[in-house]
């Protein structure tokens, strides 16, 4: 059989509309526990409902979202021991994707990785040269935060596994609106020994992954995520 010509996969208005609508979970403009209804959601997107319809049932089965009734939804919210059982599985596949990377980044994906740290190191002077408080200071660390994302999303890609890789996509949907709110509490509170301690960490993850050392790699990860849950759980259930 010849070779087939590759065809280019559109972007419909589903995908755009799954795309909006997680952003919107993300960013914690969609509050979890918030009832919204497809009408509601085309309206706001100023679409029609049938790629809203596609792009819920999509979001449904990365559980971001929970059906309630025939044309509406509520954003996926978790008790306790869920949230807990949660966080261990994204440690553990976290774990195995900086394994992955130690053993399968090409140099061009550990450059990306080497110059995404380096930017974050150079906010970070910029935040401590600010001074706590300062004007701009929230604009830094948001900035800084994705920075750290767009670390671990190439940590991801580097796995080589597609299906460790969406799993991560759906793992990644959850908690980054608790995430950037526990950093801003932590550095409003002066607690930022923690959070410096837990910012350093990323370094020692990338030279395990440069060296090819893949145990090294894992057990760090694993730590890592460890620690960014665990104030992440308390916060959920502090009341």
């Amino acid at each position: 059989m010849g070779q087939l010509p590759q065809l280019m996969a559109p972007v419909t208005l589903g995908d755009q509309a799954y795309t909006a609508i997680r952003e919107a979970i993300i960013s914690g403009s969609l509050k979890r526990g918030e009832k919204v209804t497809e009408r509601g959601l085309a309206e706001s997107l100023d679409i029609s409902p049938t790629p809203v319809r596609e792009a819920l049932r999509r979001l449904e089965q990365d559980r971001l979202v929970e059906r309630v009734g025939p044309r509406s939804v509520r954003i996926a919210k978790f008790d306790e021991s869920e949230l807990r059982e949660f966080t261990m599985i994204e440690d553990t596949l976290r774990a195995l994707s900086a394994r992955l990377a130690a053993q399968k980044s090409t140099a061009a994906q550990r450059t990306a990785m080497c110059a995404l740290l380096d930017k974050a190191d150079d906010l970070v002077g910029q935040i401590d040269a600010a001074g706590p408080g300062a004007p701009g200071e929230r604009d830094l660390v948001l900035e800084l935060l994705d920075c750290m994302r767009r670390f671990h999303a190439a940590i991801d890609q580097a796995s080589g596994n597609a299906t460790l890789i969406q799993m991560l996509h759906m793992v990644d949907a959850f908690g980054t609106d608790e995430r950037r709110d526990i950093l801003l509490d932590e550095i409003a509170s002066e607690r930022r020994s923690a959070v410096r301690e837990r910012y350093h960490q990323h370094r020692a993850i990338y030279d395990a992954i440069a060296a090819g050392d893949g145990d090294r790699a894992e057990e760090l990860m694993r730590a890592h995520s460890r620690d960014a849950n665990t104030p992440r759980v308390a916060a959920r259930f502090s009341d």
